[in-house]
């Protein structure tokens, strides 16, 4: 999408609690399936340099400039340049995973030219209590002792709802097929597959507590609406650094995750996601961000646990640790 179309969505954003007031492009009509429903269906991706906080710096501002942006996707150009050309790591120091060949974390910023993913609070960061953040950080901090300690995507598991929606280091895209009775979302990263149903108005019995949740959707109006509950307490919102502070942060049974899917344009679906955890969070939050549609991307099948060595390695390492603290 040309750089001068992008900001045609910035006027769409701007409205609902500071965040998204998602309206159709002035003279487009969105497609119906055969059956009547707003379309939907295709690839979308959302590859982006935006984190999902606003840095502190922006306070609340809401919106970059042309100028800023294009600084900014300048400087992540020559930042991955000099990464990649610095090979010679000094001993103990980080050698770092992949080089720039095997990423596809995007070179530019959201098209709504949004300062973060968090719209709301107007400050665009999450309102973690204290206690969540010490929770991850002792996770963090045992990661060599038991791989419980581990994201449930470095275990191959699933990152979750509205985890699975947001940009990662790669494999950002996702594909919707619609049926009379439902909603699927294929997931390319870690390859998870949700089935919504649309004719279901009432969740599964409380005590069933599942790692992606129980969903009922409806539509309203042109916007599909899905409300996510029966969560277990075992996930997390964001298991990939580009989740920032909220990396590792816990869920409780208590997460309730309202989601919005309204597609604005023939190339663009506005998502939004609000999230309650009231032991985690001081308030509830929202994300939002547009999907952009990708016809020509080709996912593949995401095969996690065939190469994942490096839980086994990082558990090898603390109990080699162990073994040479006995010694001494």
């Amino acid at each position: 999408m040309p750089r001068q179309n992008l900001f045609t969505l910035s006027f769409l954003v701007v409205g609902l609690s500071g965040g998204v007031n998602a309206q159709p492009d002035s003279g487009w009509v969105n497609a119906r399936t055969a059956d009547g429903q707003p379309d939907l269906q295709g690839v979308w991706i959302n590859p982006t340099i935006t984190p999902i906080e606003r840095p502190a710096a922006l306070a609340e501002k809401e919106f970059l400039t042309d100028d800023e942006i294009a600084a900014m996707e300048a400087r992540t150009a020559a930042n991955r340049a000099r990464a990649e050309a610095n090979i010679n790591v000094a001993a103990g120091g980080n050698i770092g995973g992949y080089n720039q060949f095997w990423l596809d974390s995007g070179d530019t910023v959201l098209s709504t030219g949004q300062t973060s993913l968090i719209v709301d609070p107007p400050n665009g960061r999450a309102p973690i209590r204290a206690s969540a953040e010490a929770v991850r950080d002792y996770g963090f901090a045992h990661i060599e002792d038991n791989y419980i300690y581990h994201s449930v995507w470095d275990r191959c598991i699933t990152r979750g709802v509205p985890g699975s929606m947001l940009p990662a280091g790669y494999n950002n895209a996702y594909r919707i097929v619609q049926t009379p009775d439902t909603v699927t979302i294929i997931y390319e990263m870690i390859h998870d597959v949700r089935v919504i149903p649309l004719k279901k108005r009432t969740h599964i019995d409380p005590k069933i507590k599942l790692w992606m949740g129980d969903s009922v959707a409806y539509w309203e109006g042109e916007t599909l609406v899905i409300e996510t509950t029966n969560f277990n307490d075992r996930g997390m919102i964001a298991s990939s650094m580009a989740g920032g502070r909220l990396k590792g942060v816990p869920v409780t049974e208590e997460l309730h995750v309202m989601e919005r899917f309204t597609r604005v344009s023939q190339d663009t679906i506005i998502w939004e996601a609000t999230v309650t955890d009231p032991e985690i969070y001081t308030q509830p939050f929202t994300i939002s961000m547009p999907l952009t549609h990708d016809p020509e991307y080709v996912m593949y099948e995401y095969a996690c646990h065939e190469g994942n060595h490096a839980i086994f390695n990082i558990l090898s390492a603390g109990r080699a640790a162990e073994h040479l603290q006995a010694q001494q």
